[in-house]
């Protein structure tokens, strides 16, 4: 896997362009954000996420689709169970993964973060072939963009507390720290 830092887009994973981003602000990208996401809620492998991420999910397809159909959002990237990376949105513009945000005083962290989803839930673990992905993953980011430090990479509940609660206690954060000396 390899980021063409011209166009922001990484060249070994899936490329699922999502129409829900828009131009960053002038600035450096220093953050990664971890969330998780599986639709319906607790299936996985079911296409829904790349789906919802496009605007193209069914509502008629699964009550909670009904609750989600207005919304617009959107990750750089998602990490399948199996592994397998689609990235929706280039690493030079802004998806709109965090919503109303803070870190380390800054508010709005889509402005300059990376935002990662894993295909899980807060309670189940996520599987191996997922920590392997996100690893090499965070290691291709961390180089392009040298501001994510090790301390710039955490959930979406710490940069939205009481709002937000992924990736959930299931997520081993110790893994991922002891995996690299950048992460």
């Amino acid at each position: 896997m390899i980021l063409d830092c011209a166009t922001g887009w990484c060249q070994g994973v899936r490329h699922c362009p999502s129409p829900n981003f828009n131009q960053r602000p002038a600035g450096e990208i220093s953050l990664l954000v971890i969330h998780n996401i599986s639709l319906p809620p607790g299936q996985f492998g079911t296409g829904k996420v790349q789906q919802f991420f496009q605007n193209c999910l069914q509502c008629h397809e699964h009550p909670f689709f009904e609750e989600i159909a207005e919304l617009q959002v959107s990750a750089h990237f998602l990490i399948e169970r199996d592994g397998a990376i689609t990235q929706f949105v280039s690493c030079l513009d802004r998806a709109w993964h965090a919503g109303v945000s803070c870190f380390d005083g800054r508010e709005g962290c889509n402005d300059f973060s990376i935002g990662i989803e894993l295909e899980g839930t807060d309670d189940q673990p996520f599987s191996e072939a997922q920590y392997q992905a996100l690893i090499g993953l965070c290691r291709v980011l961390q180089g392009a963009f040298p501001a994510i430090t090790p301390g710039r990479v955490c959930g979406h509940s710490d940069i939205a507390p009481g709002r937000k609660t992924d990736p959930g206690p299931a997520f081993d954060w110790q893994r991922l720290r002891a995996a690299s000396i950048t992460c």
